[in-house]
């Protein structure tokens, strides 16, 4: 998910200026535009047959549906670290204030879904929803 979302979101970099001209508060990865394409279209499937396969599964009962308490929390951090890294990694003008809100309001954020998931997904093992 979070590839997925990086994927799609795109570099926001500001318009006008070549990235030499900008300013980061961190730089983005250095990869090619067709490794790009070919990593986030990758993720962008392997997320849509994952949650397809988990929803066709607890369709037909062979998947517990309360492990959806757990699974999408973690969806959730993963589409907030896949927009959080884009804005962290923006190109501006001067400094980033989006990423340091990023930080000091996203990063709480994450931590919480990620424990929440992991304490309910422990929870749901011990209590016997281990299907």
């Amino acid at each position: 998910m979070p590839v997925a979302t990086w994927w799609l979101i795109g570099q926001q970099n500001a318009n006008g200026l070549p990235p030499s001209d900008l300013d980061y508060a961190v730089r983005p990865l250095s990869i090619g535009s067709g490794q790009e394409t070919a990593l986030g279209a990758a993720a962008l499937l392997l997320t849509a047959v994952a949650t397809a396969v988990l929803l066709r599964a607890t369709r037909r009962q062979r998947f517990d549906p309360r492990w959806w308490q757990a699974i999408l929390p973690l969806l959730l951090a993963g589409l907030l670290l896949g927009v959080g890294w884009r804005i962290v990694t923006a190109g501006v003008i001067g400094a980033n204030i989006g990423a340091a809100f990023t930080v000091f309001f996203g990063g709480p954020v994450f931590a919480a879904l990620v424990v929440g998931a992991v304490v309910r997904g422990l929870l749901l093992h011990f209590a016997g929803g281990t299907d």
